[in-house]
């Protein structure tokens, strides 16, 4: 409390502000969703609304001879009935970086499910009616669902006469993109070998399976604008290529960030976002579009299925001399982000490994499969799964331990990578080896020590009861990755944060407001933490995110607690020297530390950095509010060089290890993860529950796509066959281990509070750990994901 004088009396000796950074403060969503209260975008409701349905196409690659839309408009309750034609501007198609997506189809289609017709109708069940009335005379043309097909003399074109950057750096127009790495000379270092392995592997197509569907509410605006309130990942990516195709500037397209349930990278494309707006504009009306499960499988992109040739060479003594690699990523009918998954599968897939001598290339292909685009892991999953089959390859060829031939093996800080750029801050592979492999493992048939109190779920097959221990072995296997941190290759990676600090009924408050979209990866909670830690106060107010702030990038790349995470901190700090300066104008003649000492905000108070209190926050600020917002950028990166792959790609990364423990029945071909340990580094753990949630989940979708998850395209007519949870199966409770994880806290300090991105690194290893397990225990080669029954019985 101040005297009329302005002098501080009465005050007390500052406390540590609660609820910081390091502390495991609980998330102000997460009772919420555990209690089915949390709105998300399907939730969405407004008075007058009307609701939009998509028309999609039924083959995957045809001629468009003729559209009929003339029932639907005559069905009762239709407002209106959309194809190519109607759209409002010259601007029909879109894309993350090149704009190949038409908003509807024209002239032709290019996979199973293209958008071709909208429909906005008074109720759901009347728009897909409606829809469903629509004629469309398809012409069928050749399908193109491999490298095969896509490049054989005189394949039909995916996209004829393109003009994007990479098409003059490609040897076919339906290579969408082609990145070669090359260092040093693999073919003069094969020479020195003592052992050469080579291996062909196959990746699976993997859905981000979010449990929330592709869901938002477009309102038409008085001012001829729109507002669409929406489930997604990055709300200025949409806004830009949203305005050109409404014919609007983007201050008419007011995005507001609706609840998301899940993302995984299946969010950071345009869905219903366009095709929304354009029917409220088009009937003056509220229109709310859901998509169902069966259509979220046609409404986003998936993960890249990949075709992967390695050859890794190895002296007697276990020192890798050379590794060669070819990677053919199925980016199906449009560009996504596929050519920055290119980036990323050529610059990783030499793993997490020190080897001089590399040959590399990684290329994308346009197919009439389903568009791919970005997924948790980005590239680099899939190269992780073939590398690290192979060390275990090599391994035993060797006659070594595979845990010990990669120990010798392990970059280091200083490392050089491929692309010739050094590693420069702590890359502790090793530790992490070394650490889950020093865990203690888990008795074995543990469902046979228990007798008549046996649970059959801790059985391969679980509930199901098919076996009863008959022919059922152990397996343990071992993996490492490593994964890039942030946008890569020369993007312009930036965010933006407003944060403004001001008293509130007698209370210091902070309100923080960025665009950065939650999507389950408690965002919110750490930037709360972050302005307590910088400004000292415990009430923080989080501004929902919007587009009336200046861009946060996407929530992708394990980068919003580093780069938006430091937009924040970086206001804040901004905010505190602003706050400090107005207290050295107050009160700076009646202390001396005023002016000499180094100031912190703790606890709701301004001290030294000794601990000495100096003045109330409330009696600083008064009836004065402080509000900053800034960019934030990280460090620059650039461009990989189109010959030779070289370049200081990748602003950081981040590594994680796993040991899984696998159960089998190798007479059914099933099979039970007992135990997924994992150890990785975070540099900073800002909040360290939320960090276990991130290395158990991710670890989860890895253990998804070895041993069930896969979208199934038919190889013929390249249409989906399995559009939904009944047929495409994700892990549940019951089939997911204990999982014990170690956390290493090795400081970025290039990184706000050092810390490392979190959410990929542990979707990497988590899947070869698995196979390399289930190997072990069945001796099969096993070069494929997911593993099924028939691949453990050859049935």
């Amino acid at each position: 409390m101040a005297t009329t004088t302005g002098i501080p009396t009465s005050l007390t000796q500052g406390s540590r502000t609660r609820g910081g950074i390091g502390e495991s403060t609980l998330r102000p969503d997460g009772t919420l969703k555990v209690t089915g209260e949390f709105a998300y975008a399907s939730d969405l409701w407004h008075e007058d609304m009307i609701w939009g349905h998509t028309l999609r196409s039924t083959v995957a690659h045809a001629e468009i001879c003729s559209i009929d839309i003339s029932q639907a408009l005559a069905t009762p309750g239709v407002h209106a009935v959309l194809t190519y034609e109607d759209l409002p501007t010259a601007v029909k198609h879109y894309g993350l970086e090149i704009k190949d997506t038409p908003v509807l189809a024209h002239g032709k289609v290019r996979h199973h499910g293209e958008p071709v017709a909208l429909v906005a109708a008074d109720h759901p069940e009347t728009a897909r009616r409606a829809a469903a009335k629509i004629r469309v005379d398809y012409a069928d043309l050749p399908v193109v669902t491999d490298e095969a097909s896509a490049t054989a003399p005189g394949a039909p074109l995916i996209h004829e006469n393109r003009t994007d950057h990479y098409a003059g750096h490609v040897p076919h127009p339906n290579v969408l993109h082609r990145q070669p790495v090359v260092r040093g000379d693999a073919a003069l270092a094969a020479g020195r070998a003592d052992v050469i392995i080579t291996g062909d592997y196959v990746f699976g197509m993997q859905d981000q399976a979010f449990l929330g569907p592709e869901s938002g509410l477009a309102v038409p605006a008085e001012d001829g604008g729109v507002d669409l309130y929406v489930a997604t990942q990055w709300l200025h990516a949409d806004l830009a290529q949203m305005a050109p195709v409404l014919g609007l500037p983007e201050d008419k397209v007011r995005m507001t960030l609706s609840g998301v349930g899940g993302a995984f990278g299946g969010r950071e494309d345009i869905s219903m976002q366009i095709h929304a707006c354009l029917l409220a504009l088009r009937t003056g009306k509220p229109v709310k579009m859901v998509y169902n499960r069966f259509e979220s499988f046609f409404g986003h992109v998936h993960r890249h299925p990949a075709r992967l040739h390695y050859e890794h060479g190895a002296t007697r003594d276990g020192r890798l001399t050379h590794m060669k690699c070819r990677i053919v990523l199925d980016g199906g009918a449009y560009a996504s982000s596929s050519p920055a998954v290119v980036g990323n599968a050529a610059s990783l897939s030499a793993g997490p490994y020190a080897v001089e001598d590399v040959d590399i290339e990684a290329l994308a292909l346009y197919t009439n499969n389903p568009p791919c685009g970005a997924m948790r892991g980005f590239g680099a999953v899939q190269a992780c799964f073939a590398y690290e089959a192979q060390m275990d390859k090599v391994a035993a060829a060797l006659g070594m331990d595979p845990v010990e031939f990669r120990r010798i093996n392990a970059m280091e800080q200083g490392t050089l990578l491929p692309t010739g750029q050094r590693v420069d801050s702590p890359a502790p592979v090793a530790e992490l080896l070394r650490r889950v492999k020093a865990r203690p493992l888990p008795p074995e048939r543990q469902w046979l020590l228990a007798g008549e109190e046996a649970d059959v779920r801790a059985l391969p097959g679980g509930l199901s009861n098919t076996t009863h221990g008959e022919g059922v072995v152990r397996g343990v296997g071992y993996a490492v990755g490593i994964k890039n941190v942030g946008f890569s290759e020369g993007f312009d990676d930036y965010s933006t944060a407003r944060v403004r600090l001001e008293v509130i009924n007698g209370v210091a408050v902070a309100v923080v407001h960025t665009a950065m979209a939650e999507v389950g990866q408690g965002g919110v909670t750490v930037h709360a933490q972050i302005a307590r830690t910088e400004l000292g106060v415990t009430q923080v107010t989080i501004v929902p995110a919007d587009t009336r702030v200046g861009s946060a990038g996407s929530t992708s790349a394990s980068r919003q607690t580093y780069v938006t995470g430091g937009a924040v901190k970086n206001s804040c700090e901004h905010v505190r020297e602003r706050v400090l300066e107005i207290g050295r104008r107050r009160f700076g003649t009646y202390h001396p530390a005023w002016a000499t000492a180094e100031l912190l905000l703790e606890g709701g108070k301004v001290v030294t950095d000794g601990g000495e209190v100096l003045a109330d926050l409330v009696d600083v600020l008064e009836d004065e509010a402080v509000e900053v917002e800034l960019e934030w950028r990280h460090r620059p990166t650039e461009a990989f060089d189109l010959r030779t792959g070289q370049g200081n790609g990748h602003v950081q990364y981040s590594f994680a290890a796993h040991r899984a423990v696998v159960e089998v029945d190798t007479e059914l071909g099933l099979v039970k993860v007992v135990e997924l340990a994992v150890a990785q580094d975070v540099g900073k753990a800002l909040n360290p529950l939320s960090v276990l949630g991130q290395i158990q989940g991710g670890s989860t979708q890895g253990l998804g796509v070895a041993v069930m998850e896969e979208i199934i395209v038919d190889p013929v007519t390249a249409k989906v066959r399995n559009p939904s949870f009944t047929d495409y199966l994700i892990p549940t409770i019951l089939d997911t281990p204990s999982m014990p994880v170690d956390i290493l806290e090795l400081a970025d300090d290039h990184a706000p509070y050092g810390l490392r991105g979190v959410g990929e690194a542990p979707t990497l290893s988590s899947t070869p750990a698995v196979l390399a397990a289930i190997r072990a225990a069945t001796g099969l080669e096993l070069n494929r994901t997911p593993v099924r029954p028939e691949h453990l019985t050859g049935t």
